[in-house]
């Protein structure tokens, strides 16, 4: 593991822990030149994916791009960072075991949707309006007319 203070290549483990979930370890490090210290996460890949753009482009599949895209989406919202990662977690775990290796980026983009309505509606929609690139005003009350159909309003119990 190269430091990312000064690119000397020998640096020792200090600490490892597991995640809350157990996907990935986390391992604190120090460099062996300048002494400085880092964290670096480790986690189970099962195989590469490459994701083909809308364009045809085939380009490698980035967790931390959809970790970005999602963080973004439930910026503000009462989401916690460790329900979050679980979020992600089962994301790429359902993208890795679909047995494709190449996968539209159309496909992520409805994975990431559909598990975005079931835990923030108004995530769900910041989302949806970038992925679908909206334009008029028009898409976004589709898109809220869509959601009120299928979520269960609250019952209202006679006074």
């Amino acid at each position: 593991m190269h430091c990312p203070f000064c690119g000397n290549q020998e640096t020792q483990v200090k600490d490892s822990r597991s995640t809350e979930d157990g996907a990935a370890i986390r391992r604190r490090r120090i460099c062996c030149a300048c002494t400085q210290r880092f964290t670096t996460i480790e986690r189970v890949q099962l195989r590469e994916l490459t994701v083909i753009k809308a364009d045809g482009r085939r380009i490698p599949f980035e967790r931390d791009k959809l970790a970005r895209s999602i963080r973004i989406a439930l910026r503000k919202r009462p989401v916690d960072e460790v329900r979050q990662e679980r979020l992600l977690n089962g994301l790429v775990r359902q993208l890795e075991s679909s047995g494709d290796q190449e996968i539209p980026s159309y496909k992520i983009g409805e994975l990431v949707m559909d598990a975005l309505r079931d835990v923030d509606g108004v995530a769900y929609v910041r989302f949806a309006s970038v992925y679908k690139d909206f334009r008029e005003i028009e898409a976004f009350s589709k898109i809220l007319v869509d959601m009120s159909k299928t979520s269960n309003p609250p019952s209202q119990e006679p006074s």
